[in-house]
Order: structure tokens, then sequence, then C-alpha cells
């Protein structure tokens, strides 16, 4: 038995230990063959049951499981299993033919690497007067399962873009080498077809004069601004969160922090304390089980060959966790911080850490809340926030995830994307339709960033469970008809719909009655005689804009509605299937909710799918000012009243 099969773990929620990676890698190498010629796609903690982890108790000893996907590239069949690292075995083993596994950064800098060494994949290069090898970028691609080209269905494969850099540190992605794709079997390296249709006839060598470098050394002429002055924020007395292991406290809230190859950052056990408990102890109620990104889908709009097959799943083709970057004081995360690190695998399934991969910080976040009156004077409360947060670099693209913690019980998630836009030269004097022109001969195309949360919301569930369970309302504002009661028309009420089944769960934002959803527990009533809830306050709710019949769609049905409600089963976790690397269809929401389940009175979960608009802007080019979206989680009769009214005000001098 391994050691870390014999050590007890702080909590059963607590993401795998390098030791315990190494424990799993050695289970399967030992009994199931595993070694050279194999690669492992993932390797997370197998998390344990809701009921086990309400009841657990420091010090108490829990088997500790992961699960775990790999594959053979020999015969390019892939498995799935879970190993007990706790008992040093294989509790369940399963080939999973027809499905390819997520691609591993292994394998994007193997393609690259093999590439650019390939002798075609240089004489192609230089028939534009491309010689130097060393400033090529080769970036590799998933497929959708329906571009696939018959001839190599089946494999394991991917397309390539081919960038050149002007300097070894210049912008690669500023100068696309147009046209060229390659596309490349990714369990031998092999390069299994170049297409080349040439050069725009208009642009010599296919490369156009553009502005493309945004780093100061390559700028001619750069010279930074001198009219800032210095920004300090300091907390003398420190931080006021404590991080225990991996449990955050801040104030009055507490959660506990995890971390996994695809979804990166998620938080559990998320409560706001209030009041105490018949013993006098502080009584803290739940809000969530766990919050996480369960998928990111971004289709380019552009049918075009340079673009019709660039759909990235970032985070069921990549994974989130394994694109998370370090982060850096004064630049990433500015003030006291608190950074925590993660542990992650690479493809032979040994442990690779991430340091400073998660920050926690407070923020100042302006006024709280504020009243004037004649006679008393001013009250005024300063807000801030707990930020928990971290960064992924997805090839050209940043995502930059803030989770916000409120001292009046809100929750705000929000999204940046920054980073360099996909762009294209064309010929001529004519740009394609499909997007806009930021440089000279130069455009670039419109997509989207389509994001899946996953809420799994659990409003004061703990405790009873007979009066546990959640309902999710539909609530939203309607307009009374001019009449005798209403002769001004004024009259607004608010329509709250109890939603009982997946299909009713199915819902759409609506603008003009400004639709929400919360999610209630009718079995928990507030002073008023309400059940207490939470509401999901939309924000950047995007329209997919596909054709019902499109194939791009169909791997993605998830898209077709802002918000699904599902009843929590823990083997449904990603909205689009397990494996959406090479997918054809949509193996996930559209196929557990055709059982159109109940999703009244239980344990629910929503998934809500946010996310980014993108038509360029001459502004975002060479690189993008972070475009931020975001949506609320808002106690809606949570509270008997403002739970800040309790935040002290500012010390010191008075505010007026």
């Amino acid at each position: 038995m391994t050691d870390a099969a014999t050590t007890s773990t702080a909590h059963p929620l607590d993401p795998l230990s390098a030791e315990e990676f190494r424990a799993t890698t050695a289970i399967l190498r030992r009994d199931k063959g595993f070694g050279p010629g194999w690669r492992v796609a993932s390797v997370e903690l197998r998390e344990p049951s809701k009921d086990l982890v309400r009841g657990f108790e420091p010090g108490q000893d829990i088997a500790r499981e992961a699960r775990v996907v790999l594959w053979d590239r020999a015969d390019g069949t892939a498995y799935k299993g879970v190993v007990s690292i706790t008992e040093d075995r294989v509790l369940s083993w399963e080939a999973v033919p027809g499905h390819q596994p997520n691609a591993t950064t292994d394998e994007w800098h193997d393609c690259d690497h093999a590439m650019r060494e390939h002798p075609s994949v240089a004489a192609a290069l230089a028939s534009r007067g491309v010689t130097d090898m060393s400033l090529v970028l080769i970036d590799l691609w998933t497929y959708g399962g329906f571009l696939v080209p018959e001839q190599y269905r089946g494999r394991r494969v991917g397309w390539c873009d081919v960038w050149v850099r002007d300097a070894p540190t210049s912008n690669p992605y500023a100068h696309p080498v147009s046209g060229l794709k390659l596309i490349v079997d990714m369990n031998t390296m092999e390069l299994l077809e170049i297409e080349d249709p040439g050069a725009p006839a208009s642009l010599p060598n296919g490369f156009a004069p553009v502005d493309g470098e945004y780093a100061p050394e390559h700028i001619a002429g750069y010279a930074a601004r001198t009219d800032r002055t210095l920004l300090e924020i300091t907390q003398p007395d420190g931080v006021s969160f404590q991080l225990r292991g991996n449990e955050l406290r801040w104030q009055r809230w507490r959660l506990r922090l995890g971390f996994n190859y695809r979804e990166g950052l998620v938080l559990h056990r998320v409560g706001y304390e209030d009041g105490v408990d018949e013993g006098g102890r502080p009584r803290v109620r739940s809000i969530a089980d766990r919050l996480s990104f369960a998928e990111m889908v971004v289709p380019y709009r552009d049918p075009t060959p340079n673009h019709v097959r660039r759909t990235a799943y970032d985070i069921g083709e990549w994974g989130l966790g394994f694109m998370t970057r370090s982060l850096e004081l004064g630049c990433d995360c500015l003030g006291e911080i608190v950074y925590v690190d993660a542990t992650l695998h690479d493809t032979a399934g040994e442990p690779r850490e991430i340091p400073q991969a998660i920050c926690l910080h407070e923020e100042d976040a302006a006024v709280l809340w504020k009243h004037v009156d004649e006679r008393a004077g001013a009250q005024v409360r300063r807000m801030r926030r707990l930020v928990v947060s971290f960064h992924v670099t997805v090839a050209n693209y940043e995502y930059l995830v803030y989770w916000r913690f409120y001292e009046d019980g809100n929750i705000e998630c929000e999204v940046r994307a920054t980073g360099i836009m996909v762009t294209t030269p064309y010929d001529g004097d004519t740009p394609p339709p499909y997007g806009t022109v930021v440089d000279h001969q130069t455009y670039a195309p419109i997509h989207q960033h389509f994001i899946v949360a996953r809420l799994d919301l659990a409003i004061d569930a703990d405790g009873d469970p007979d009066t546990a369970g959640n309902t999710v309302v539909m609530s939203e504002t309607q307009r009374l008809p001019t009449d005798s009661g209403n002769p001004y028309g004024l009259a607004l009420t608010q329509a709250n719909v109890p939603l009982r089944t997946e299909s009713e769960g199915r819902q759409d934002y609506e603008w003009s009655t400004q639709r929400s959803w919360k999610v209630t527990n009718p079995g928990r009533t507030n002073k008023v005689g309400g059940p207490v809830a939470y509401k999901l306050v939309p924000g950047a709710a995007v329209p997919p804009m596909f054709d019902p019949d499109s194939p791009v769609l169909a791997r993605a049905r998830v898209l077709e509605h802002a918000v699904w409600v599902t009843p929590y089963d823990a083997e449904e976790r990603w909205p689009c299937g397990e494996f959406v690397n090479q997918s054809t269809v949509d193996e996930g929401l559209p196929a557990w909710t055709s059982a159109d389940r109940s999703i009244e009175d239980t344990d629910v979960v929503l998934w809500y799918t946010f996310g980014i608009h993108h038509v360029p802007r001459m502004e975002e080019w060479p690189v993008m000012p972070a475009d931020t979206v975001s949506f609320w989680l808002k106690p809606a009769g949570f509270f008997d009243q403002n739970p800040a009214l309790d935040v002290a005000p500012t010390p010191g001098k008075a505010c007026h």
C-alpha cells in the first residue's frame, strides 16, 4: 500500500496531492498496464457524497478515490475508471470506444516541436519566404467530429494554424500564414496532410504589413506614460480573512477551495454565518454545495476555409486547470495577497505544480449603504469584498475569473477576456463580411464566447433533510393594462412561477420583463412567511444565433437556453458530455433532461450560459483591453433584513 493510502486527509473535498497523483499512477501501472505509449488525459478527485461531506468531523479517516481517463496511443483505445487510493486498487474500469479524451498541453507542445522539424512543413513555409523555423509557432486545434476528413475518421486527429514571429520574443499572432493548415495524427505526431492554397495574390508571401506588436521592446519609438502616480493598497493589520488548509473564512462567509484539471477553481460548501444555533454556536447557513465553470464554447462565425473549423471547447477539450497560469503580485493581484498553489499532472501521470494558481485578497468597492438625515446626519458604510480569482491562457486568449463575496450576502462572478484576437489577411480591397478590419488588409472574425456555469445551490439545505429541498422559481415583472384601477398605466406586479419539471426548467432570458430565477427553499421561511431564497440575476446572456440544424449547435445544445435546471446527479457534470473532443452530438444536458424528471423540492443544479458576443474593434488590436461580463447570486428573502447593518463605520476621521 502506498504512503498516501495510510494517511488521513484534512477534508474529503481537498484536491488530490502530489503523493496521491503518484499513487494513482502506480496503481494503473501495476494493474492496468499503463506505461510508455499511453497518455493520461485526466486524474481528479472523485468527490464523496454530500451526506459524507456534511457529516465529516476533523480527523476522521475517509476513502480517497480518483477518477481517471487515459488512452493507449498504439490502438487509440480510451479508458475511464475509478481508483481507490485508500484501498490501493482499481474500483472500476471500462473502455470507451468511439470517444476521444481531452487534449493535453503535452500534445500541444509535442505537435509544435514535431511539425517545426518536418521537412514538408519547412518546404511549405520556404515557399512563403519563411526559412527560420525557430520563429514558427504551430497552434494545435481539436476537431468537431463532423469536420474530420472521411479518410481519418476513427483516428485522434488535430488541425494546426501556422504563425511566424518577427523576432524570438515578438508576437507570433501578428503574422498568420494564411491558408496553410496541417492535419496531424495526435497519437503518432504524423503529418497526415498539408492544406496550402497559396498566399493571397496581393500580399508578398501572404503577410500583411501590420502593427502587431504589444511588448515595449518591439514597438518603435515606444514611450510609457509618465502621468501615473504611485497607487498603493495596504492593510497595516494584515488581511481579515483566514485560510486553514482549503477552508476560507472572511467575516461571515465560509467556503472551501477546490481545483481540478477541467474546471480549474471550484468553490465548495459556500455558506453565510447568520445567528446562533440552539447550543449558542454560530449558525452557518448553506448557500451552495459547489460553484464552477463546466464548459466554454467559442465558435468563430466565419465560414471561410481559414476559420470554418475554429470552434473551441476550452474546458472540455483542453481544461481550465491545465491552462492556469501563476499569478504575479502587483501585476495580476494588487494589495495584501494570499496565494494558493495547485497540483495537477502531466500525460505520464506525474504531478505538476502551479505555484500561485489562486489569488485571495480584499478590495474596497465604494459605498455599501448610506443615508443622510437632516437631524441625525449621515450614516455611511464602505463596501468591502473578498475576491477569489485565477487566470488561464488559452493560446492567444486570456480568461481572468473572479468570484467576489460581499458583506451584504451577494456573490458576483466576473470573467474578463483579454489577449490577442485571431486575425487573417485578405486579398484585394474587399474584406470578407464576417469580421472587422483592424489593420492593413487584415480582419478579425466575429466570434462568441459561451461560458456555462454549474451552480449547485443548496439554499438552507443543511440540517433536517425533510426541509432541505429547493425549488427554482422563474420571476419576472408584468405590466398591468390601463383601466379604472390603473388609469395612468403605472402598475407593475411580480409573477413567480415554480418550475416543476426539467422541460419547464429550460429557460431563456427575457429583457422586456427583467426575468430572473430564484432558488427557494419551501421548507424554510423568513420572518414574513416567505420561502428563503437566492436569486440568479442574469448578465451577459448571449443568443446562439445558429440555424437549429447546424452541426456546430448539435454538439452544444446547451447554448439553446440561458438556464437549464436538473435534479442533482453526481455523474452529471459536463453539459455537452464527458467527451467533447471530436464529438458530433451533445451527450449532456439534452440527453439528461429528455427524461423530464421532477425538479421540485429537491436538490437542484442550475446551468447558466453567459458570455461575450464579440464583434471586434480596432481598439482591441494588437492586444485587447479586458472585455468584462458577469452575473450575480443575490439573497432574495434569505435574510430577514439587510445583513450588512452591523458593518462598522470607517475608523478615524468622520466621513462628513
